[in-house]
C-alpha cells in the first residue's frame, strides 16, 4: 500500500503540466497594415509662386509633405527641402518652357493631386554696358558697346529705346551694338530673347555736350581773318557765341560780317572782321542746336 500512494502522488503531481501542455495557445494577432485612407494623404493647398522661370524657387504649403517627399513637373523628378511640416520647396530645373503636372510623392507611395505649373521663358537680364557713355561726335571715340549680362540666347536682340536694331550676339553673357545716329541724352538699351522674353533697361548716355579744346589762328585775309576752333561734339546747326553776339553758320546777320563754317564735329572756322592788329580778349562758347553749351573760353587774339 505504501508504494501504491507514492505512485499516486507522483500522479497527481504531474497533472497541471501535461495540462498546460494540451491546452491550445493564444493566437497571436498580426499587424494591421494602414490603408490608405488611414494613411496622411499629401494635400497642396498653395504654390507660391504659381508659375516661373528657371532658377527660381518655388514654396509648397500643405499636409503629408516629409524628408523623403520629391516633386514631380511631368516626368521629371526633383529633389525637395522640406522647411516644416507643411511647407515644402524646390528650384525650377533648365527645363523648356511650357504647362507642366505638378503633384508631390512620398516613399509610401502616397500621390498629391496634380495641379498644373507653367514654366516660363528664361528672361534676359542687363548688368552693364561698356561703355555706358558714348560720345556723339564719333572722331572721339568708337560708338561699339558690349552688353553683359546673363541668360541671353543665341538670336537675341538688342533693343535700342524700344526699337529692334542690328546686334552681335557672343555668348550667354554677352551682346554688342553700334549706337545708331541718334540726339545726344539718355537713351534706353535692353536684350530681347528669340522668345521675346526682355530685359529691364539699362541708361547710356550719349554726350552731345560742345567743349572747346584750343583756339588758333589760321589764315589771315585782307579784310578778314580766321580763328580754328577745336574740339568736339559740333554739330551742323552749332553757334559760336563771342563776347555774348551769336555767330551762325550760313550767311551772316544783317549788320554783321563776321562768318561760322562748320567742318566737322571738331572743327569751327571763324572768320572775324576786320583785320586788325590789335589785341583783344574774346571770350568764346558754342552753343548746340539743343541749347547744350560748352564752357565759356577767353583768349586773346588781334
Amino acid at each position: 500500500m505504501p508504494g501504491l500512494l507514492t505512485i499516486l502522488i507522483a500522479l497527481l503531481l504531474t497533472l497541471p503540466a501535461a495540462a498546460a501542455e494540451i491546452a491550445p495557445k493564444p493566437a497571436v494577432k498580426p499587424p494591421v497594415k494602414k490603408t490608405l485612407s488611414q494613411q496622411e494623404r499629401i494635400t497642396i493647398l498653395s504654390i507660391i509662386p504659381a508659375q516661373g522661370e528657371p532658377g527660381i524657387t518655388v514654396t509648397l504649403s500643405g499636409t503629408g509633405f516629409s524628408e523623403k517627399s520629391t516633386v514631380f513637373l511631368g516626368s521629371a523628378e526633383l529633389p525637395a527641402k522640406l522647411l516644416g511640416p507643411k511647407q515644402l520647396s524646390f528650384e525650377i530645373p533648365r527645363i523648356q518652357p511650357g504647362l507642366y503636372a505638378l503633384f508631390v510623392k512620398n516613399d509610401e507611395a502616397t500621390t498629391s493631386k496634380t495641379y498644373n505649373f507653367t514654366i516660363q521663358p528664361l528672361k534676359p537680364v542687363v548688368q552693364s554696358l561698356s561703355p555706358d557713355t558714348v560720345p556723339f561726335c564719333t572722331a572721339y571715340g568708337s560708338r561699339e558697346v558690349t552688353v553683359t549680362g546673363k541668360n541671353f540666347q543665341e538670336g537675341a536682340q538688342i533693343l535700342f529705346d524700344g526699337a529692334g536694331i542690328k546686334s552681335r550676339y557672343s555668348s550667354p553673357e554677352s551682346v554688342g551694338f553700334t549706337v545708331p545716329a541718334v540726339r545726344g541724352g539718355i537713351h534706353q538699351v535692353q536684350v530681347r530673347n528669340p522668345e521675346e522674353t526682355v530685359s529691364s533697361p539699362l541708361a547710356l548716355l550719349i554726350d552731345s555736350r560742345p567743349e572747346i579744346s584750343g583756339i588758333t589762328p589760321g589764315a589771315d585775309f585782307v579784310n578778314y581773318y580766321e580763328l580754328s576752333i577745336d574740339g568736339k561734339n559740333f554739330h551742323q546747326g552749332s553757334v559760336l557765341v563771342v563776347d555774348g553776339e551769336r555767330i551762325a553758320a550760313g550767311t551772316p546777320a544783317p549788320g554783321n560780317r563776321d562768318k561760322l563754317i562748320f567742318m566737322d564735329c571738331t572743327r569751327l572756322i571763324y572768320q572775324r572782321h576786320p583785320a586788325d592788329p590789335a589785341a583783344k580778349t574774346l571770350r568764346v562758347q558754342v552753343v548746340n542746336p539743343g541749347n547744350e553749351e560748352s564752357p565759356v573760353v577767353t583768349i586773346s587774339t588781334p
